[in-house]
């Protein structure tokens, strides 16, 4: 996971520095002469220099003619580690040509990873190699040392290319310390030689350009300096110049951020001009992320915990991510490197498995609300309620107004004692199936049958504030559907419905072994009394409360007052009828 997070941060910050390096051009300060394709095709470098490698001299010479135009340095990228034993008066110019520049001129050394070790100590000392307090003075490290030429020219640095553990180049090493030693490297040699602004790490995190340095071609130069006419006009007073090898076919290519295919001249150019300008980029220290990934796993708990939709909360998350990869960009152009990836990604990890995990209690709790109330309500009304984010709201008892209504079977004794038991219990099956059908098409909850009785009421769980309405309506239609039912049955029986509307305490009651979902209070009681007043006079009747909330929905024929037991004051009760 490490590892992965790591790579994260590294992918980003290389997609960063490649949209700021497009707005980087190089300083002009640094120019690179290149031996390029052209140059070693040119008919007039082929007669006088032949195939590459050239002869040394051509160097010197060259070395000369650029001492005209007074660089500040001239640094060869170029390694002269084999003696030209063709031609050896060749390198004996070359030589003598760095020995008499009034410029200083630097050659690279490579320091490869195995083979014969070369005493640190014994090397020269114009190489510039550092000994700390405690530095071993038997130590050796295999150097490819310029040996083409006589030790009091090697002024140098190590050119080895410095790679992250993906092979990606995006550091420039200064010195390298072995034993107690300091190896400087070619770009670091110069910048201390020239008294640079140096860092104080030996490590510089390279601030990439998007555009090439000044380049010239080498045969361009070469051959002015042969030339009698008059001198090329070349800006190189007081600037770094690199000899280096442009052509396919020698140019050594590195892997950057910025391509797969740096040439290592332009990754020396970079490091030097870096240091000059004081550009290098500075690391942000890592508790920022480490904050930041804090705050963002925060924020998504307190998100989940608050119910926040995952969609709401994942398009925040988007324009915050947005906004810290913005600020890392603008970070660059202070010489900070900053990369909030992986905190990203903790966060995004994060926002994801909470919404999982919510995804899971939501799922938890729609199922469990299908088995609360699938005994009490139809299907389609079940499945509101798992759309329903206050599923413990639903669940908690509660008073509330409601409509309730009872309804019972008139003549059921003789009724039962006219047929054998088996087939009094297919009846009220059949019976009570096409009742419980009824209220739930008229969006009703079934409270519970009481014997061949049924007890239903409206505007619970689901609220509703036509919730009267619903109960006489299916009041209306269980009265025409027992009217069908008859037509089947040797013995016909009535009913009798009575309805009030009314605050009852709703809610799961029971002990924890056995819940119902029921409605209790002195509304209930009633609407069960208005039931027994309806023998004799109507199939129907609801009180004036239930009349007062159904408007003008229904006719209501005024039956006058009743007294019904458990109460001082009498009710006065109506039948309704459906609208002419």
């Amino acid at each position: 996971m490490g590892n992965a997070l790591k790579s994260l941060d590294r992918l980003g910050s290389d997609w960063l520095i490649q949209m700021h390096a497009k707005h980087r051009p190089p300083p002009d300060d640094i120019v690179l002469v290149n031996i390029d394709q052209a140059s070693l095709d040119h008919p007039s470098m082929l007669e006088l220099a032949g195939n590459w490698p050239w002869p040394r001299l051509i160097h010197g010479e060259l070395l000369q003619f650029l001492a005209q135009y007074n660089p500040r340095a001239v640094l060869f990228d170029i390694t002269f580690s084999e003696p030209d034993v063709f031609q050896p008066r060749s390198d004996v110019i070359f030589a003598e040509a760095i020995r008499k520049s009034t410029i200083p001129v630097y050659l690279p050394v490579i320091i490869p990873d195995d083979g014969m070790g070369s005493r640190l100590i014994d090397l020269p000392g114009v190489m510039g190699l550092k000994q700390n307090r405690n530095a071993d003075p038997s130590a050796s490290l295999p150097i490819i040392a310029p040996k083409a030429l006589p030790p009091d020219t090697w002024r140098t640095g190590h050119i080895n290319f410095y790679m992250d553990e993906d092979e990606v180049g995006r550091h420039a090493q200064l010195f390298r310390a072995y034993a107690g030693w300091e190896i400087p490297s070619l770009a670091g040699r110069v910048a201390r030689d020239l008294s640079l602004p140096m860092p104080d790490t030996p490590l510089i995190t390279l601030n990439w350009y998007g555009a090439p340095f000044r380049q010239l071609s080498y045969h361009t130069i070469y051959l002015a300096s042969l030339s009698d006419e008059s001198p090329v006009a070349l800006d190189l007073a007081d600037k770094i110049v690199i000899v280096g090898s442009s052509a396919s076919g020698l140019v050594d290519f590195r892997p950057t951020p910025l391509s797969t295919k740096t040439p290592g001249q332009t990754i020396l150019a970079t490091t030097l001009a870096n240091l000059m300008h004081q550009d290098w980029l500075n690391q942000a220290s890592i508790k920022w992320a480490a904050m930041l990934a804090l705050l963002l796993v925060v924020m998504s708990a307190l998100s989940a915990r608050a119910n926040v939709h995952p969609v709401l909360a994942g398009l925040t998350g988007a324009v915050i991510s947005a906004l810290f990869i913005f600020l890392s960009y603008l970070l660059l152009s202070q010489h900070v490197q900053w990369s909030p990836f992986s905190a990203l990604a903790i966060g995004w990890l994060a926002h994801i498995s909470h919404t999982i995990e919510s995804f899971l209690q939501e799922k938890k709790r729609r199922q469990h609300v299908v088995q609360m109330f699938n005994r009490f309500l139809d299907p389609h009304v079940v499945q509101q309620l798992t759309q329903q984010a206050e599923g413990r709201a639903i669940e908690a008892s509660r008073s509330q107004e409601v409509t309730i209504l009872f309804s019972d079977i008139r003549g059921f004794t003789s009724l039962s004692e006219s047929k054998p038991p088996e087939e009094i219990v297919t009846l009220l099956n059949d019976y009570f199936n096409k009742q419980v059908e009824v209220i739930f098409e008229h969006g009703g909850t079934l409270d519970k049958f009481i014997g061949d009785a049924i007890m239903a009421f409206w505007g619970a769980p689901i609220s509703s504030s036509q919730h009267a309405v619903q109960a006489v309506s299916a009041a209306m239609a269980m009265g025409e559907q027992l009217a069908r039912f008859q037509k089947s049955l040797n013995h016909p029986f009535e009913i009798g419905i009575g309805i009030h509307t009314g605050s009852a305490v709703v809610g799961f009651i029971g002990s924890q072994r056995r819940l119902d979902y029921t409605a209790i209070g002195d509304a209930v009681n009633l609407a069960s009394r208005i039931e027994g007043e309806t023998k004799g006079v109507a199939q129907i009747l609801v009180s004036e409360s239930t009349r007062q909330a159904c408007g003008e929905a229904f006719d209501f024929i005024d039956h006058g007052e009743f007294h019904v037991k458990g109460r001082l004051q009498p009710v006065r009760l109506f039948e309704p009828r459906s609208k002419q």
